[in-house]
């Protein structure tokens, strides 16, 4: 019987999470409402309430959701590498990611210019470096510290990341990692 409880919690938290992006799609954040999304997803209003407090919380749990297996993709890369090589590693999982979930991320930002996106993001590729570089002595930088490096090129990585979400045909996957890695020095 959990098994079948646990099935019905996953397939409500998933069709709540499909109509908010969907709604995303044309509405901003603010303007959606919690019978907007239930309607959209057809479940009542106490279905909502009995997993979330408010939109607010639905949408973190997506956001959580997403960086979550974000994180488990990089993780995945377990190479020892120089420190440009493991960081255009990082960005080509960060970029099939968002790739793999296109839908998720254009819903969020279409209506939704803020700062979710790289907070998403940025957040995740901050807590898997750090990790990785305390477990991992050959990456490091005489330079300057690591995460200063990271958190710099990831900034501008990002804006072009997003103009290529937004705007995919100007260039293809491919060709913004290649554009990347030429732009990211071979000495950091």
């Amino acid at each position: 019987m959990s098994k079948a409880e646990d099935l019905r919690i996953i397939k409500t938290k998933k069709a709540l999470f499909n109509s908010l992006l969907e709604l995303m799609r044309t509405n901003s954040f603010e303007e959606i409402k919690i019978s907007d999304i239930c309607k959209n997803a057809l479940i009542n209003r106490s279905t909502f309430y009995s997993h979330f407090t408010d939109k607010y919380e639905l949408f973190m749990s997506l956001l959580n959701t997403q960086k979550s297996i974000l994180l488990d993709e990089l993780k995945k890369n377990d190479q020892d590498i120089n420190t440009k090589q493991y960081f255009m590693e990082v960005l080509k999982i960060i970029i099939d990611h968002v790739d793999k979930n296109r839908d998720i991320y254009s819903s969020i930002l279409l209506n939704n210019r803020n700062s979710i996106l790289m907070d998403i993001l940025l957040d995740s590729a901050n807590k898997y470096i750090d990790e990785h570089i305390r477990e991992k002595s050959e990456i490091s930088s005489s330079v300057l510290p690591i995460s200063i490096i990271y958190k710099f090129y990831f900034g501008a990585i990002l804006s072009i990341g997003i103009e290529w979400l937004t705007n995919s045909e100007k260039y293809t996957k491919e060709q913004l990692i290649l554009y990347l890695d030429k732009l990211i020095p071979e000495k950091i």
